[in-house]
């Protein structure tokens, strides 16, 4: 179990990012992976609930089977709602007609999570990385089987698990709830052709391009510069050229799939505004609810009109500057992209605690979210005993003698400890409880002595804490203390809705 502690820090090198950092090299197929139009979709759809209409939007939904979705999963929350949002580029059906190259098997590129905060007035999209290098869980295959975990591998590969067509969302499902420690409540496909439809129907969508682009820029095999397909400056766009522009990677910024995750946030924010400043009038909403409905592909949970229909109106008042797009704290390690644990684990905290970016406490129904003291002392409940529980117990500081004082603390609780030792690197912030198997129980009560601590699964069997520096600067911190702010290098680079079309465009 001491190997798996490397998850818990940065390997090596600084935060990716920085204009020098060598560009990803290797890529597969590119598809259109902004599905998130398919969130302002829902709100279309609780527009557009006449009878007839209904009809006809519940027979387009289709739904994929859940009985993929893992069974040890994280628990429900009552702060907030989580929607995974995934863009699948199969060219099968009408899809063959968008996009370049060719292949029905259902790819994911492009994948975000989006938190709805529990006022509802507040909500954050976490953008994942399609290269990032993750643990994939046992995912079930189309004859029922399930395939073996999975470590380090590419976040897309969890997707083409079994490599069907319509692809494998619960298996990308699953992985992100590992990845992140928070239940997805909802998981939405939206395919090539699904997308195209939803820019046309609102009548093309505003973009800003920092250059001239070429065809080389958007298929760097054609081994040349091809012709101009887009002006530098600001214009609207729809259909095949919408596609295009979120595909552009090349010649664009450090001409990587990260410095594109930031033009395609800014696609999204002005969709948004797009279908905001049209109003809700029928004539603007039948062809975009009929081009969502046609292009999704959700879970049972979501798999009726109305029930589309009630979770849009349960975001109704989420405005576009409380909507905010971050990407999940990362570095370039090789071709590949490697999660930065300290940050990342911060920042799906403060989602789990319903944090916004900026600091404020959405977890009330008041509406707004209010600004609050996120080291407030109150009074903590006593931690349960843990007698007859085994634990080990590692420092993950340069702080001398941690891990004696935390095993003290353990045995005055009734916990056995089997040993302490330093662990396999020493800039853990937050205090990381790890799990094996079955021992899901016992961590949660074990974490109620570490008020803030992380908790991981691990494939071995048994408990162990990795002791953070937080803990060695306040062992009797409260739980009104633990990490519930949003890393400042990641909220530093959020983009709002309502921001700028042409600002942050891209990494270099």
């Amino acid at each position: 179990m001491a190997g798996s502690h490397k998850a818990g820090h940065a390997r090596g090198g600084g935060r990716g990012g920085g204009a020098d950092a060598p560009p990803v090299r290797k890529r597969r197929r590119r598809g259109v992976r902004l599905a998130l139009a398919v969130l302002v979709s829902f709100v279309v759809l609780a527009v557009a609930g006449a009878g007839w209409l209904y009809l006809q939007l519940n027979g387009n939904i289709n739904t994929f089977d859940d009985g993929g979705v893992s069974g040890d999963r994280p628990a429900a929350s009552t702060k907030g709602q989580n929607v995974l949002v995934i863009g699948s580029d199969s060219r099968a059906g009408d899809n063959v007609q968008y996009g370049h190259g060719q292949g029905d098997i259902g790819r994911s590129d492009t994948a975000f999570l989006m938190h709805v905060h529990a006022d509802h007035k507040h909500a954050t999209a976490v953008s994942i990385p399609r290269d990032s290098l993750v643990d994939v869980p046992p995912c079930k295959l189309p004859n029922g089987q399930w395939t073996k975990e999975q470590h380090n591998v590419m976040f897309n590969s969890a997707f083409s698990v079994g490599d069907t067509i319509k692809g494998n969302p619960a298996c990308t499902q699953n992985t992100v709830e590992k990845l992140t420690g928070l239940r997805v409540d909802h998981t939405v496909v939206v395919d090539f052709a699904g997308f195209a439809k939803m820019t046309q129907a609102v009548g093309g969508v505003q973009v800003c391009l920092p250059k001239d682009v070429y065809e080389g820029d958007l298929n760097p095999n054609r081994h040349s510069r091809g012709e101009k397909i887009f002006d530098k400056g600001v214009q609207d766009v729809s259909g095949q050229k919408a596609l295009d522009y979120v595909r552009i990677r090349h010649g664009i910024g450090d001409g990587s799939d990260i410095g594109r995750i930031q033009r395609q946030q800014a696609f999204i924010s002005s969709l948004m505004k797009k279908v905001k400043s049209q109003g809700f009038s029928p004539t603007h909403l039948l062809p975009l609810a009929q081009a969502a409905t046609k292009s999704m592909t959700v879970d049972p949970g979501l798999g009726s009109a109305d029930k589309l229909i009630s979770f849009a109106m349960s975001m109704r008042n989420i405005d576009l500057h409380n909507t905010k797009f971050v990407t999940l704290p990362w570095r370039y390690e090789g071709a590949r992209v490697a999660v930065v644990k300290p940050q990342a684990d911060a920042l799906f905290a403060a989602l789990r605690a319903d944090r916004t970016v900026d600091g404020k406490d959405a977890g009330g129904k008041s509406g707004e979210g209010k600004q609050e003291d996120v080291n407030a002392k109150s009074p903590s409940p006593i931690p349960p005993s843990g007698a007859g529980i085994s634990v080990a117990v590692y420092n993950g500081t340069t702080v001398k003698g941690l891990a004696s004082r935390g095993a003290d603390a353990l045995k005055a609780g009734g916990y056995t400890v089997t040993g302490t030792a330093t662990a396999a690197t020493h800039d853990f912030v937050h205090t990381v409880i790890e799990y094996g198997p079955n021992d899901k129980a016992h961590a949660d009560e074990l974490a109620q002595h570490f008020p803030g601590a992380l908790l991981r699964s691990a494939k071995a069997p048994g408990l162990s804490v990795i002791l953070g520096s937080k803990y060695a600067a306040d062992p009797t911190a409260t739980p009104a203390a633990a990490p519930t702010a949003v890393p400042s290098e990641v909220a530093a680079k959020a983009r709002s809705a309502d921001d700028s079309v042409c600002s942050n465009l891209s990494y270099g």
